[in-house]
């Protein structure tokens, strides 16, 4: 019997590092990745495929920033969405004329996913994602008085806006994920962490200014939707213990309590690895069959435990 996958990679995965971010080089970057994809598929598993968009997204903030005397510039929730849109589209086409071209006839299907997170989060009192373009101190400055932004000093890079990171509580559209992938589609959802939205008393839905991390986002929606495996795709092999350092290694298996005891030691930090086993342990502890930190060349070695990090309860 196949399993039942949510797979995470990122928007750093679509736009790489000295690339302009043209839509023909994320596109041939999105064309490499569903060649690793469809070998998962091949072996007769179920995919629901999440991605990251922060180049993606930080790139509408500043056509937002460069046009704003022409056209009325989009709220991020809204530029959220349109990420998940064409980012969707490119992973459907492209993953689709992949499997084609392998003699399988499966239909992939986007779903632009709103996902609530809680007005009452601490996040929204402590904003810590940049997004967007860098900025001097005074352009700063006055896009905090003028706009009311969040800036923040970014690693001695320049300034930029900083939003609320809230966790996700709940996949709005979860049902129909859940519908679609019963029907053998093969289902994207969820892109860039989900369209942030709070759920008022009456019941309705208002989109909200944050960005929810992809991995995170990607936890809740593998419980929602039952998945048994939970699969982030990285650029390293694997988790290691004191990375970067001459006693750097890999860890082929985990337990969510070991995993809990290095993340407090400090071995994963909050920028890299650490949202990643939080997530990974948030989501064996919440029954998941084992969660997998693997890069996107070695996805099937990390299913079988040839290749990556696996994390069980």
């Amino acid at each position: 019997m196949g399993k039942t996958i949510v797979l995470a990679f990122g928007g750093n995965a679509i736009i790489k590092p000295k690339e302009r971010g043209t839509f023909p080089e994320q596109m041939a970057n999105i064309q490499a990745a569903s060649g690793y994809l469809v070998g998962l598929i091949k072996a007769g598993h179920r995919l629901v495929i999440t991605h990251g968009n922060g180049p993606q997204v930080g790139n509408l903030l500043l056509k937002n920033d460069l046009t704003k005397d022409v056209v009325p510039p989009m709220p991020l929730d809204v530029c959220v969405s349109n990420t998940q849109g064409s980012l969707g589209y490119g992973i459907q086409q492209s993953l689709g004329n992949a499997l084609r071209q392998s003699g399988i006839d499966l239909p992939v299907v986007s779903v632009v996913t709103q996902v609530v997170v809680d007005p009452a989060d601490p996040a929204f009192q402590h904003p810590t994602k940049p997004i967007g373009p860098f900025y001097t101190r005074e352009e700063a400055e006055r896009l905090q008085r003028e706009k009311g932004y969040s800036v923040r000093e970014d690693s001695g890079r320049g300034w930029r806006r900083v939003v609320p990171s809230p966790t996700p509580v709940e996949i709005v559209e979860r049902v129909g994920i859940r519908a679609l992938l019963a029907a053998g589609c093969i289902v994207i959802a969820s892109g860039g962490g989900g369209v942030p939205v709070v759920r008022g008393r009456d019941g309705n839905l208002e989109g909200i200014a944050a960005v929810i991390d992809k991995d995170v986002a990607g936890r809740r929606l593998a419980s929602d939707v039952g998945a048994d495996v939970f699969m982030m795709l990285t650029e390293v092999p694997g988790v290691a213990l004191d990375f970067g350092k001459p006693t750097q290694r890999y860890l082929p298996t985990l337990t969510a309590a070991d995993a809990r005891r290095y993340l407090a030691e400090g071995q994963f930090p909050p920028g890299s690895m650490g949202p990643k086993m939080e997530a990974a342990c948030q989501f064996v502890e919440g029954g998941g069959e084992r969660a997998v930190i693997v890069s996107l060349e070695s996805a099937l070695g990390g299913l079988d435990g040839t290749a990556g990090t696996t994390i069980v309860a």
